[in-house]
């Protein structure tokens, strides 16, 4: 048995950490059946060669009895800020023989206010005077109000240092460079949070690139979300955060003789402009090669046209160390086809939706060339379709220096798009001229799903897809118009489907803490996080987010610490909706009261779906509370929760099991809920199943019931609907958008049909993750991967395959917290084969379908007995085993196939 994959934080080998007591995690492997850790010991050190010195070590828990490494605090000694901790975890079997060992490290950045000496600097106003911004229509322009600094400063190294670390942040977004070389491969940095509470910074190791003598340190700094367009407003720049942008760093340099230079932000750095002229998020950027200074961020350019910086703040503010994957360049797409369509003018497909940016390569042009990229999701009648983008520009202009070969791929800003518009190309765009750079958080990816079926393996794609597109510093609703905003219900509705694909820890609990900051006085959450642009109360299922995400890290990650820091705000969320509505049916203070999102053809009651988000964000709560070890609030909660599951089933539910409103999604939150009396259940799910068949399996549930669907019907005997609905291929359905192209999740079912074309363009998002939310279903039901109702972080795993539909096997796999689970399953020649891992320290429940329980063997044997096998039980639609950890490969009778 075998440690691996540590980590720190929730991060592999961490660069900058903050927390001053960071949890440490590992995973197991192991061949054999029956693997389980009995105990561990940590031991830490500042070499790693002194790990295997006693009298070097700085910490030793000893040997500890547990049962897993899942978040162990360090409870060491005091972290020093700026220093690297190696450390090492060994591991005993649970027969309490030892096992095996691994080794990781992570370091600290700037643990102490008091140890940043740098200050803000950015473009002195009294040299450089901002020009009036220019009108939406010119954007992007190098008019802009804030064209993006070039910042350096010339320092000198008597030596080569011994170790090197750039701490670095910027009000708007920065690229550092150091000696003529970019640092690092963060794109966007530093993201965005609430910056009035907190300004993330970034570490860099930049040993390797300091040398003896001269060096320079640069920064570009553009407007990004500090003072850029954000959001839909419309408005002028600089009206959510600040005015302009800023720069804040500093370079600490060890030596080895124990001396230490430091090299921060401060009036000696200088500024001027450059080659980029203009840079927007939703705008776009434009960069003019005419202007470019070569050799600006190195010593060959000391004082070439550069002004004084000015000093714009002594207080470094509410800096914090980034907890979480940042933004990246995560992979390079070749376009798939590339059309000429005018003099000078291309037309190029990259066959995928996506988000990021374009590099074009350009030859042999004149100066002054002018390049215009224009970007868009779909086309309409050949050309680009951008209506939908709404004041967004997606447009990038590149003026050529006259250079023989010219490289242009922007910086800071980023489009959603599919298709690529080139104006003014000089001659023939050659295909391997231009490539697309797919950007957002770099989160690990973590889960696989696939099956027989080649559109429901698009539509698994297209949910991918989605998500990458819309983790871009925070998990937006669109990456494509003006608005990119964190929209809570959105969130909490994919979050289960995110953390199939991906390990989201780290990046929603980072994101959770915007969520808290936008809490009001009376506890009352906002629609978005961070809170810009709408300020007004959350909406249900919106606001709930605030309690659902902290429950759901706690469930799939264990993340006991993010539960803790969120259930005050949780708890006044709930109190908040109690204190304005004490009869307990949700109607007063419900914001903009949204309802089930883009639901087609029907309408949900708002007070039916408030209602029933109040009860389960109140159960949520009580059971938080009871995790937490809070008994009375937990009594209370269980008491407020019995109260207004009754308010809810008095008002809204008929004694023949229907739910006022009589829709999908009115049954399904009744039924996922828990809402209903045991009696009326079967009567519920009647209901529902007959308005789906009525409608000919089609679906009407927009962004909150979509993900109750397939699962409610599962959970509740009708998998051939929720296979019929997977299937489905004509309007409305996940296959109707494949059907006509589709690569990722649209935003509404109608975004584009045959009979209406288009859906008005004031929101028309083609890449919008909600609707995907069926992923969640797809890895738990249709492969087959769960836990539990009572298990924490796949302990107790749940393994359901489920065969159906025109599917002939289906399989998934994820990398858990605790190790790897795959599930999987075939259908051929009248059998069923199963197949399932269950890493160490893991037990499992597995489900075979089967009209015949003689018949289920492993291996080539019987079921019962095998080593691993526990014990065997028929079932109703099969037969269940109970496992230890290990892999499987289980047979059987296959089942009548489900219609």
């Amino acid at each position: 048995m075998t440690p691996y994959g540590l980590e720190t934080e929730q991060r592999r080998e961490p660069l900058g950490l903050g927390e001053r007591q960071p949890r440490l995690s590992w995973k197991l492997e192991s061949d054999r059946r029956g693997a389980a850790q009995s105990a561990y010991r940590l031991t830490a050190a500042e070499r790693a060669a002194d790990l295997d010195a006693p009298d070097r070590l700085l910490w030793d828990t000893g040997r500890r009895e547990a049962d897993d490494g899942l978040l162990v605090p360090w409870d060491g000694p005091v972290l020093r800020s700026a220093t690297r901790y190696h450390w090492r975890v060994e591991v005993w079997h649970e027969t309490g023989a030892a096992a095996g060992t691994a080794q990781s490290w992570f370091e600290t950045g700037l643990l102490h206010r008091d140890e940043w000496s740098a200050v803000w600097i950015g473009r002195d106003p009294a040299l450089l005077p901002p020009v009036d911004p220019p009108g939406e229509d010119e954007l992007p322009s190098p008019a802009l109000a804030s064209p993006p600094l070039y910042l350096r400063r010339d320092f000198h190294l008597a030596r080569r240092p011994l170790r090197a670390r750039l701490y670095a942040t910027a009000r708007g977004v920065y690229e550092p460079r150091l000696n003529g070389v970019r640092v690092g491969d963060v794109e966007l940095a530093p993201g965005w949070t609430e910056y009035h509470r907190r300004l993330q910074y970034q570490t860099y190791d930049v040993t390797d690139q300091l040398r003896p003598g001269v060096n320079v340190l640069a920064a570009i700094v553009a407007d990004g979300w500090w003072c850029g367009y954000v959001g839909f407003d419309a408005r002028r720049p600089a009206q959510h955060y600040g005015e302009q942008p800023g720069f804040l760093a500093q370079l600490v340099v060890d030596f080895a003789d124990g001396t230490r230079q430091v090299v921060a932000t401060d009036a000696n750095w200088t500024e001027r402009p450059g080659a980029i002229r203009a840079a927007d998020l939703l705008m776009g950027e434009y960069v003019d090669h005419r202007r470019q200074v070569p050799g600006w961020d190195d010593v060959a350019a000391a004082g070439t046209g550069f002004h004084p910086a000015g000093v714009l703040d002594t207080d470094p503010g509410p800096v914090v160390a980034e907890p979480d994957h940042p933004i990246r360049v995560t992979r390079t797409l070749p376009p798939v086809g590339v059309r000429r369509t005018g003099p000078g003018r291309h037309l190029v497909d990259f066959g995928q939706n996506l988000v990021g940016r374009v590099r074009l390569t350009v030859r042999a042009a004149a100066t002054g060339h002018r390049i215009v990229l224009r970007h868009a999701e779909l086309l309409a009648d050949g050309e680009l379709y951008v209506d939908n983008l709404r004041r967004a520009k997606a447009t990038d202009v590149f003026v050529t220096g006259g250079a023989e070969v010219e490289v242009f791929e922007p910086r800071f800003t980023f489009h959603g798009f599919r298709y690529l518009e080139i104006t003014d190309h000089p001659g023939e765009l050659d295909p391997s001229d231009v490539a697309a750079r797919v950007l957002h958080n770099d989160t690990p990816w973590t889960g696989r799903f696939e099956c027989s079926d080649a559109t429901v393996n698009q539509l698994q794609s297209n949910i991918t897809w989605g998500q990458r597109g819309n983790f871009v510093a925070v998990p937006t609703d669109c990456p494509q118009r003006d608005e990119r905003l964190g929209w809570l219900a959105d969130a909490q509705i994919f979050a289960p489907t995110a953390g199939r694909n991906a390990d989201v820890s780290a990046f929603l609990a980072r994101w959770l803490r915007d969520v808290i900051d936008g809490q009001d006085a009376d506890g009352a959450f906002r629609d978005v996080a961070p809170a810009v642009t709408l300020h007004r109360e959350a909406a249900p299922a919106w606001g709930d987010a605030g309690v659902i995400i902290p429950w759901y890290l706690w469930r799939v990650y264990a993340d006991r610490r993010a539960l803790e820091r969120s259930f005050p705000a949780m708890l006044a969320w709930i109190r908040h909706i109690s204190r304005h509505n004490p009869d307990l049916r949700w109607r007063h203070r419900t914001g903009n009261a949204y309802g089930d999102w883009l639901q087609v053809d029907v309408s949900t009651p708002r007070e039916v779906l408030a209602t029933a988000y109040f009860a389960r964000s109140t159960e949520l709560v009580a059971a938080a509370a009871e995790v937490l070890g809070r008994p009375d609030e937990a009594a209370e909660l269980r008491d407020l929760h019995a109260r207004i599951r009754a308010a809810f089933v008095d008002s809204y539910v008929g004694d023949d099991g229907s739910v006022d409103g009589r829709t999908q999604t009115a049954y399904l939150l009744a039924l996922a809920f828990g809402l209903l009396p045991q009696h009326l259940v079967p009567a519920a799910v009647e209901h529902l199943a007959a308005d789906i068949e009525k409608r000919g399996n089609r679906l009407t549930t927009g962004f909150v019931g979509v993900a109750l669907l397939c699962p409610v019907l599962t959970e509740h005997g009708r998998a051939d609907l929720a296979y019929a609905l997977l299937h489905q291929e004509e309007f409305p359905s996940w296959g109707y958008s494949i059907r006509h192209g589709a690569t990722t999740i649209w935003e509404r079912w109608d975004g584009w049909t045959e009979s209406a074309g288009f859906q008005a363009s004031a929101m028309n998002s083609f890449n919008h993750y909600s609707l995907g939310s069926v992923g969640d279903w797809l890895f738990g039901r249709v492969a087959g991967i769960d836990q539990t109702p009572t298990s924490v972080a796949h302990r107790e795993l749940l393994l359901r395959p489920l065969p159906g539909g025109r599917l002939t096997w289906a399989r998934a796999e994820q990398e858990t917290v605790r190790g790897r689970v795959a599930c999987g399953w075939s259908i051929a020649d009248g059998r069923i084969t199963v197949a399932a891992t269950v890493p160490p320290g893991s037990t499992a429940e597995l489900h075979i379908p089967t009209p015949d329980p003689e018949s289920v063997c492993e291996g080539d044997a019987p079921a019962a007995g095998r080593p691993g096998i526990l014990r065997v039980e028929p079932r109703a639609a099969g037969v269940a085993l109970w496992l230890v950890s290990g892999r499987y490969t289980v047979t059987a009778t296959a089942p009548a196939p489900v219609p």
